[in-house]
């Protein structure tokens, strides 16, 4: 059974870090490309960040750009986001994916979705 279980989130202040963290289980890991997305509520879903198994190339959002890391760990199964020097926009519920083979990051492409952790930056 496919299960994609975030971590990491919480509260930080701004200009704070966190890490959050995507356990996967049920799938090919390495064979899915990784994506962040996040979402608030009334907004539409955003990409934050993917990260291909074929080649790690990765995309960010330039809201996140130079601020957040994506990476993975193909013996856990489990992929990362490093959130740096976060911001009150960014606070939100923050969603893992996967999708099947090297796709473009799109949310319409993903074929996992995982539950979300939220993330709150206020001081």
């Amino acid at each position: 059974q496919v299960q994609l279980v975030e971590s990491g989130g919480g509260l930080v202040q701004p200009g704070g870090s966190l890490r959050l963290s995507c356990a996967t289980s049920g799938f090919l890991f390495d064979h899915y490309t990784i994506g962040w997305f996040r979402q608030a509520p009334g907004k539409e879903r955003e990409v934050v960040s993917c990260l291909s198994y074929l080649d790690q190339s990765t995309y960010y959002a330039d809201s996140v750009k130079g601020r957040f890391t994506i990476s993975r760990d193909d013996a856990k199964n489990t992929a990362y986001l490093q959130m740096n020097s976060l911001k009150p926009e960014d606070a939100t519920v923050y969603y893992c994916t996967a999708a099947k083979g090297p796709t473009l990051c799109s949310d319409d492409v993903m074929d996992y979705w995982g539950k979300g952790t939220l993330v709150t930056v206020s001081s």
